[in-house]
């Protein structure tokens, strides 16, 4: 792969790889201070980190046993780049306990302004760490699915692989 080749990275973005996920090819990047993104991705292939990773390969490691349900806490060191409401609203996400599911209301409760639900909204929209900070989780207050970036059926799988109820 020539260097040409290779996705143009947002400036906060330093180094990344791939992971062929169950829900589909994720990117992973970091810089000097943690992960910075894992999206989801239209690579084609694999890439392995690179030399010199910092977080990379515990990331992987550590996506590989949340999916194989080794791992129900992630320990990795994130670095957030937003405003600080959204910065708020993902700390909130991270509250959100494994297997268990919260609503647009709550988080923007737990984020200091329980009248923002649909900011909520919004930043989970901006969430560029998916499944570590688990906006998955997020469902409707009468426990219906809500959209999802990565669309739906990604959604669905995350939310059955971690045994949440929710209504279709």
């Amino acid at each position: 792969m020539k260097k040409t080749d290779l996705p143009k990275l947002r400036s906060f973005e330093k180094r990344w790889c791939t992971y062929l996920s169950p829900v589909g090819m994720l990117k992973i990047a970091e810089d000097d201070e943690g992960i910075t993104l894992i999206e989801f991705s239209d690579e084609k292939e694999e890439h392995e980190p690179e030399e010199g990773s910092l977080y990379l390969e515990t990331a992987l490691k550590q996506l590989q046993e949340y999916f194989t349900l080794e791992r129900k806490e992630f320990d990795l060191p994130l670095s957030l780049h937003g405003t600080e409401f959204q910065k708020r609203v993902w700390r909130a996400l991270c509250g959100i306990p494994y297997g268990q599911s919260a609503s647009y209301q709550e988080i923007a409760a737990a984020a200091g302004d329980i009248k923002a639900a649909r900011a909520v909204g919004m930043a989970n929209n901006r969430n560029h760490i998916v499944i570590v900070i688990p906006c998955h989780r997020v469902i409707g207050k009468d426990r219906s699915l809500t959209g999802y970036g990565g669309g739906l059926d990604k959604k669905k799988y995350l939310l059955d692989l971690e045994g949440i109820k929710y209504k279709e």
